[in-house]
Order: C-alpha cells, then structure tokens, then sequence
C-alpha cells in the first residue's frame, strides 16, 4: 500500500495521468491497483481480474473519467460479481484537428463523443467559426504549425492534419513530429501522401519521424461520407492506442479484449 501511494503522489506532483482502482465489492474486496498508461502495481488477488481492471482503468483514464465497474471473479464482462470502482486523475485527452472543412464537423463530434477536448484550427476565419463547428471546446483561427509549436501535447493527444493543401498540411505535420503525439494522421490519397512525405523529407524528415504519420488516414472500411470517415479515423485511434490490428472479431480466435501478444500465449 505504501508504495502504491508515493506512486500516487508523484504521478499528482507531476501532473501525469493516473487511476487508482478499488475493488469494493465481491471477491478480492479490498484490492487496489494503481494504474497509469504504461504500467500498473498491486493486485485484486487474480491475475485475469487484474487484466481486466487494468484494461477497464486506461479506458476511462483515456477520457479521465471516473466510474464504478462490474466484472465476473476471473474479468468476465457483463458479469457483476466484482465491484470496481476506479478514480481517474487526469483532464481529458486532446485532439487537434487542422483543417475547417466538413470532414473536420464529422471527426470534432466523435473525437467529443470519445471523450477528446476538441480543438479546430484553421488560417482561414471565414471558415474556422463557431457556428461550422458547435460541438468543439474550441476553434481557433491561426496557421496551424504555429498554434501547435506552443499548444500542449503529451502521449494521449491526437493530432488529425484534414487541410489536403500543402502550405498547410508540410508545415504542421513537420511541426507534429516533434511532439510525443500519441496519433498523427493525414488526410489525403496515397498520391497525396507521396507527395507531402516527398516534401517533408526536403525539409529534412526522417523516414523513422515519417512513420509515425498515419496516411492515409483511419481504417479501411470502405468510409465515404464525412461521418464515415470519422468513424474511420475513430476506429484507427482507438486501435493504435490498445495494440490492436483492426480486424474483425469475427475472424480471430481467442478473447476480444485481449491484445493480440497476450492472446498468441493462450
């Protein structure tokens, strides 16, 4: 218990994300865990309980939310013999999307749905309005690779480049890649892409930093419509942050939860 606490506090002084997961009911009562995005101490007395309390835990820290949450004694879910609850310790995670066009509506209202504090940014005022975009905390009227030389970015952040216009997209993605951005992604055809990595390499990006540049952007779902590549683009996000390859359920074998390393050693 005392180590799980000065973990606690440190993680409070330095204003990291962290969650503390109480099992208040059922088997392993009493068991706390600390949990933060890469690791986790303590136990609820069951390994598979612990898994699935870990997993339960980054989920909500992801959107900083707090809950209490039901699992059967081994992790099962819709089971309710334990009682979790889980405390998180951190502000929503940002989103930045550059590019005030109407797939950027589509993307700000699910980036808020998953729990994202939203930010629009354009150069352009007549497009980057309140009105275009109700559901962002907010909209900003600037030249994106200058709003994100000073805007803060930390591992959970996602920063989705929508311009399609080079004088915007070049700089801001050159700009992102020095970040610790947890999702970088672009829109564009893999034409495009070509291109605009042609032109970053110019500026002197490595084809390590390149790699961290999903384009073209999202999951491939066959998305058409702004709400579909939002939803796309959604899908990948959540993907990339829990490990896994994006896939159908219904063509893997082993638990749906489990990431694909812990499910080739069951």
């Amino acid at each position: 218990m005392g180590e799980l606490l000065d973990r606690w506090r440190r993680a409070l002084e330095r204003e990291e994300p962290v969650a503390v997961a109480t099992v208040v009911d059922g088997p392993g009562r009493g068991g706390k865990l600390l949990v933060t995005p890469e690791e986790h101490i303590g136990t609820a007395g069951d390994p598979d309980l612990d898994r699935a309390i870990v997993e339960a835990a980054r989920g909500l820290l992801e959107g900083g939310r707090t809950e209490m949450v039901h699992l059967g004694p081994r992790g099962q879910r819709r089971m309710d013999d334990v009682s979790v609850f889980i405390q998180s310790f951190a502000p929503p995670p940002r989103m930045y999307v550059f590019g005030a066009i109407d797939f950027a509506s589509a993307v700000a209202r699910i980036g808020k749905f998953l729990g994202y504090r939203v930010t629009v940014c354009d150069a352009r005022p007549v497009f980057a309005t309140r009105e275009r975009f109700p559901t962002a905390d907010e909209v900003v009227v600037a030249w994106p690779d200058e709003f994100i030389k000073t805007a803060p970015v930390d591992r959970r952040t996602v920063i989705c480049v929508l311009t399609h216009d080079p004088k915007f997209d070049v700089p801001v993605l050159k700009e992102a890649l020095k970040t610790e951005a947890g999702y970088i992604g672009a829109m564009g055809s893999r034409r495009t892409h070509e291109k605009r990595a042609a032109r970053l390499r110019e500026e002197g990006v490595s084809e390590e930093e390149m790699a961290r540049i999903s384009s073209p952007i999202g999951l491939d779902i066959g998305a058409r419509t702004p709400e579909e590549t939002a939803v796309a683009i959604a899908a990948e996000i959540i993907a990339l942050r829990t490990g896994h390859p994006g896939g159908r359920l219904a063509e893997r074998s082993g638990p749906i939860h489990a990431r694909p390393a812990e499910e080739a050693r069951r």
